[in-house]
């Protein structure tokens, strides 16, 4: 009776563990993804608001340079108008271009959710490759040697894992100024 029991604690332990390892990785994926959602709709929002901005910048000067292109000279509001153009369309070019930071916070975060899918696919190949060596007629013993094998190779691998990825996505912000236009 006592074999029985402690067969039953090592498969109980291992199906646990394996749940646990599996659920672990599962909700991380989640959060990652939903992160890469929430920054990917924060970067067409101010990429759109930045774009809409220049569109508005270039069409308030329209008159202007309509002006000027029929050969009449700008009055004073007019020429330092267009003097402050290249800069304030700068400033949203400079805008657009630190939201498009976008593209390598999710690089980052795809690439620590495919570790975690590719790990997880590891430790459970690794669970069914231990699992094939037990036969109907294999011992209560070998049974839970065999356990102990796979508990231990699947705790090395959940640490290598963990150490494999990093938790924090790294954004560098551009200041005004940092891109000079025209």
């Amino acid at each position: 009776m006592a074999r029985k029991k402690i067969l039953g604690s090592h498969v109980k332990r291992l199906l646990s563990g394996v749940s646990d390892h599996g659920r672990r990785h599962l909700t991380e994926v989640e959060t990652d993804l939903r992160q890469t959602e929430l920054l990917l709709e924060e970067a067409i929002e101010k990429l759109t608001t930045s774009f809409m901005a220049i569109h508005t910048a270039v069409g308030d000067r329209q008159g202007t340079i309509n002006r000027l292109l029929a050969g009449e000279t700008p009055s004073a509001e007019d020429s330092e108008r267009l003097g402050g153009m290249s800069g304030e369309i700068g400033l949203h070019v400079n805008a657009a271009i630190t939201s498009m930071q976008f593209q390598d916070m999710t690089s980052q975060l795809l690439d620590r959710t495919l570790k975690r899918v590719t790990g997880l696919r590891e430790f459970l190949d690794t669970v069914g490759a231990h699992g094939e060596h037990i036969l109907p007629e294999t011992g209560s013993e070998e049974i839970v040697d065999l356990l102990g094998k796979v508990s231990m190779a699947l705790a090395i691998q959940s640490l290598e894992l963990r150490s494999a990825l990093r938790k924090a996505v790294n954004q560098q912000h551009l200041e005004s100024g940092d891109i000079e236009l025209f």
